[in-house]
């Protein structure tokens, strides 16, 4: 039975490097991950294959990286002048924040860097890599009309505490 649209699903996953093994990250022994179908919360191609679950079910999901961060883009890592980065103690591989021409928030990776320059990388990092997924649903229910407007889940088990009726239980 496919889960629909509008559904909040739970899920508990570990994600490994296809092609190394190497574990990348998992929620395994913790809270749930939970979205809302067919709001792009999570990558396409682990959504497509969740919403074919049953709540219960476990399985490994193979998303190859067109359906999960993209393949790598060369154009997008560029070479910078040091003095953009002045008062950052620049290390390769950290990663920085700025904002983009559109006021959007970008995360690069630092490449590499010498006196004068800083290569900088606006893939992300998980870009050209195909993924591993072993998923369990650990839950799916209907989206509320407010987290279907807002694509943000409500868990009722956690209180915000303002009393205002802004989802709080």
């Amino acid at each position: 039975m496919a889960i629909e649209e509008n559904k909040v699903v739970g899920i508990e996953y570990t994600v490994k490097d296809a092609q190394t093994g190497e574990v990348i990250d998992s929620n395994v022994g913790h809270k749930p991950l939970y979205f809302i179908t067919g709001k792009n919360q999570i990558i396409p191609g682990l959504e497509k294959q969740i919403v074919q679950m049953n709540p219960g079910e476990s399985a490994d999901v193979l998303v190859k990286a067109e359906e999960a961060y993209g393949q790598k883009d060369e154009s997008a890592v560029q070479t910078l002048p040091r003095e953009q980065f002045q008062g950052i103690d620049l290390q390769e591989g950290m990663t920085l924040y700025g904002q983009g021409e559109n006021g959007e928030t970008v995360q690069v990776t630092v490449k590499s860097f010498n006196d004068k320059e800083v290569t900088i990388d606006f893939n992300h990092p998980l870009a050209g890599k195909d993924l591993m997924f072993t998923v369990n649903v650990k839950e799916v229910r209907d989206a509320t009309p407010e987290e279907v407007m807002t694509g943000q889940v409500i868990d009722p088990n956690e209180s915000c505490g303002c009393g205002t009726g802004c989802g709080c239980h």
